[in-house]
């Protein structure tokens, strides 16, 4: 192509590329359509931002129109805050002249960030709305957001630019110890039911003093953080069966994000960490959720950590890691883990009785039950698992294999399954002549064996392990070993189920 012919496309392609820029469009006339009609911003933390939340605005005429204003109803006084467009406009509160192609649409960002006394007094709602154009022309969208008072525990700042950290090993973390008379939150070692809690940081019990936590408390962590009970420290969780849906009773540890998609989502903060020489631990009517480890529990003093109707969902690694604990837990439930629902590995001592142990980990490496007596490179290597004893327990999930066994010779490893039904399918029959999983032989290790049948849970995917009388757990426990109740309080029927639930019918 000659030079001159290059350049007359080149003008043309100008011309037709800078006529678009410059396009007629005629005034809104209240006919945009949009994705909602009202965006519900979900449950925020006094002070806290919430999550980005979109709209989506539709001009589905035939013509290009200019929107004269975009603006929140509150003005500049709003506590949202927009982007249109990619536009910041006028402190994201008052965009003017936004134009919009025919056929075409724009996106809406928004957050808040408000306070308590922004809300309604009586149900703590703070309201906006997004309003298109003005007079005859007015379309509205509305905003909610419920914002949750709190109180908010966190490492101290100093003058100099640094944090507050606590020592691990010789290594240092973000953290603080929690204060029986700080000035502000007065008794911080006793979590009461009328706030919900916020920690920042690694929140730690000092030595020689007990954590307590009221029927009803919630407790929420924000990335990174989680409580540690050091050593001679305790940790006491006095929560109760609840009669309704709100779980009023339940004790609750997850993470600060309260919006729905973040509902299941693990690994948003870090652990319940029990530490060799923590002692005297109580833990009932707990649910944990959303954790990298639910519980690490270290703890050897010789005392028993107690755990009771207690639920863990949702870990990145493991529901329960423990290493040379000591452990009574009755009705149990666990599911969900990147690695194992429960570990005890590095020996211990441990009793589980009407427990549900399931894992739904989308990987072939997970597993619901894990058992050792070492940990590869320790010193020593090898410690004994003297007592792992499982009584009336469910042990299943979406994989083949929901039961491991790892042992090393040097130390002790005595494990017993008492009227369990487990998840075993030795599918490649690598496991046939292994001798620690003779299910139907071995009687020193296994009784009363349910191998590989349903226990038809009513709805795994939403941690529902409640059972029915079609499962193939129902009534196949041994009241030798009975909870006379089950983890909502129910009254145990004979014989007893398996698991942590009594059956009854499921709901409709």
């Amino acid at each position: 192509m000659r030079p001159i012919t290059l350049l007359f496309f080149i003008g043309i392609l100008i011309s037709v590329c800078s006529c678009r820029s410059d396009f007629e469009t005629v005034s809104s006339t209240g006919d945009l359509s949009f994705s909602k009609d009202t965006i519900y911003l979900d449950t925020v933390f006094t002070n806290i931002g919430s999550s980005t939340y979109r709209l989506k605005v539709y001009n589905k005429s035939k013509n290009d129109i200019r929107i004269p204003t975009i603006q929140l109803a509150k003005g500049l006084n709003s506590k949202y805050r927009m982007t249109v467009d990619g536009m910041q406009g006028n402190n994201g509160k008052i965009f003017n002249n936004v134009d919009l192609l025919a056929k075409d649409s724009l996106y809406i960002f928004i957050e808040t960030t408000a306070n308590t006394k922004d809300a309604n007094p009586t149900d703590f709602l703070y309201t906006d709305q997004i309003q298109f154009d003005s007079g005859e022309n007015l379309q509205k969208v509305e905003l909610v957001t419920l914002i949750q008072d709190a109180v908010f525990l966190y490492p101290k700042r100093f003058a100099d630019g640094t944090t507050e950290t606590l020592p691990i090993g010789d290594q240092k973390i973000d953290g603080f110890y929690l204060d029986e008379n700080d000035a502000l939150n007065g008794n911080e070692l006793h979590f009461k039911n009328t706030k919900p809690y916020v920690i920042y940081g690694y929140a730690a019990v000092p030595s020689g003093k007990t954590v307590t936590f009221d029927a009803g408390s919630r407790v929420h962590f924000h990335a990174n953080s989680g409580l540690i009970v050091s050593n001679k420290a305790s940790i006491v969780v006095n929560g109760a069966a609840s009669t309704t849906a709100r779980l009023e009773n339940e004790v609750i540890f997850e993470g600060d994000r309260l919006e729905p998609d973040f509902s299941d989502v693990p690994g948003q903060w870090g652990t319940i960490w029990l530490t060799n020489g923590s002692t005297n631990n109580n833990l009932n009517h707990l649910t944990i959720k959303n954790a990298t480890i639910g519980l690490l529990i270290q703890n050897n003093d010789g005392t028993t950590v107690n755990l009771k109707n207690t639920q863990i969902y949702n870990c990145a690694n493991y529901g329960i890691l423990a290493q040379t604990a000591k452990i009574n837990g009755q009705n149990l439930v666990i599911n969900n883990a990147g690695q194992a629902s429960l570990a005890c590995s590095y020996g211990g001592n441990y009793k589980f009785t009407h427990c549900t142990f399931n894992n739904n980990w989308n990987s072939s490496e997970q597993v619901a039950v894990f058992l050792s007596n070492n940990i590869t490179g320790a010193v020593p290597e090898v410690k004994d698992l003297t007592t792992a004893t499982f009584n009336n327990c469910i042990i299943y999930g979406s994989y083949s294999t929901e039961l491991i066994l790892n042992k090393k010779t040097g130390a002790a490893f005595q494990y017993q399954f008492n009227n369990c039904l487990l998840k075993f399918d030795n599918i490649s029959n690598s496991f046939t002549t292994n001798p620690d999983y003779q299910f139907g032989t071995d009687t020193a290790h296994y009784n009363a064996i349910i191998l590989n049948k349903d226990p038809k849970f009513f709805k795994v995917s939403l941690n529902k392990f409640n059972i029915d009388d079609t499962s193939a757990a129902f009534a196949k426990g041994n009241s030798a070993y009975l909870i006379p109740l089950d983890i909502l309080g129910n009254t145990r029927t004979l014989p007893p189920d398996l698991g942590a639930y009594q059956n009854k019918v499921f709901p409709k």
